[in-house]
């Protein structure tokens, strides 16, 4: 039976009709039992900028984990902000006292459907990662979401609610530093850019961050992407859109490579990467090769993935759990230049 479904899978990627056929022929000739209906698709939401940040305008932090905040993280991060120029908003969830008991997961949600409905409120962003963000996304109001975009930045475990508000509103969100970021110069540089001054930057790592070329050249495709194990966990779920001809863009923190290697793997038998135009990996964080096998690195593991693929691919970007990040507008059309290791942005992000 896997056979089979292999050989369908080879012949489709072969691209050539007649060994397609034949594979399909066989698989049915097993008789397998009839498939539920197919939900009904629905067309993708057409791209909503949000409008331009501007100083003094005010950004709502939220803490999208279960975890209640430590009593430092309010001071620090509001601190931080309004050095940025911004006046901050610090939610419920980043007022209660430690010990308490974490909030479910509708509490949370409302606190982001609020924030989106209020109209003192020009950005969200969340304190830091962690995890819980992707069981949010039932709880969210698109609607309310979709009638008055503003600025969704973060990245990390966040970047459920990237990819799942983008996918069911078509709004523009942000990967990029979160509220206990460092935010310095390199990063509130490139925010500034894309999300103050409404450029289309061309987008470049900082010098000392060296870059492997996968498959040299230039795609052009709307870039989507996040933290690999929190995009590989939404495959199948209504809330991950990955278009075709998209630039896919992906880091990772503290997992073998072994484990990248799983979570590739898990994109390309659900057919995500095929479709792409061109791939960008960030950073892996504190990765290191499995106990089982030292030999095995990070280059060797994508290579396997996406140098197959023939789109221009690298490696290097200063993206995911670093210091000095970039902005990086899901949805956007880019251009990517393997040989170079930039990303230039074809529009600006915000209205």
């Amino acid at each position: 039976m896997l056979s089979k479904l292999w050989e369908v899978r080879l012949a489709a990627r072969r691209g050539t009709r007649r060994e397609f056929l034949k594979a399909s022929a066989g698989l049915a000739a097993l008789a397998l039992p009839a498939a539920a209906p197919a939900a009904t698709a629905t067309a993708p939401s057409p791209l909503l900028k949000p409008p331009r940040l501007r100083p003094g305008d005010t950004i709502a932090v939220v803490n999208t984990a279960p975890m209640v905040p430590r009593a430092e993280d309010r001071p620090a991060v509001t601190r931080v902000l309004e050095a940025a120029g911004l006046t901050v908003k610090c939610g419920r969830t980043l007022q209660r006292p430690p010990g308490s008991p974490p909030l479910g997961d509708a509490e949370r949600a409302d606190e982001i459907n609020r924030f989106f409905a209020d109209p003192d409120v020009r950005a969200i962003i969340p304190l830091r990662g962690g995890w819980g963000a992707a069981r949010l996304l039932p709880h969210l109001d698109y609607d309310v979401i979709r009638r008055n975009p503003k600025v969704l930045l973060g990245f990390s475990d966040f970047g459920a609610l990237l990819l799942g508000v983008h996918a069911r509103t078509g709004l523009v969100t942000f990967h990029g530093p979160m509220g206990l970021s460092s935010w310095d110069p390199f990063t509130l540089g490139h925010a500034r850019q894309v999300l103050f001054e409404a450029q289309a930057p061309r987008l470049v790592s900082e010098p000392r961050r060296p870059i492997h070329r996968f498959v040299s050249g230039r795609a052009r495709g709307p870039l989507c992407g996040g933290n690999l194990t929190v995009l590989s966990s939404m495959v199948g779920s209504p809330y991950l859109r990955v278009d075709r001809k998209a630039i896919l863009f992906l880091e990772e923190v503290e997992e073998p490579y072994s484990e990248v290697d799983r979570m590739m793997t898990q994109l390309d038998l659900a057919g995500i990467l095929e479709p792409i135009g061109g791939f960008v990996f960030g950073q892996c964080t504190r990765c290191d090769p499995p106990a089982l096998n030292r030999r095995l690195d990070l280059d060797r593991v994508l290579e396997q993935h996406v140098g197959a693929l023939g789109v221009p691919a690298w490696r290097g970007a200063s993206i995911g759990h670093v210091e000095r990040q970039l902005t990086l507008p899901i949805g956007i059309a880019v251009e990517i230049d393997s040989d170079r290791g930039s990303i230039q942005l074809l529009e600006p992000a915000v209205a």
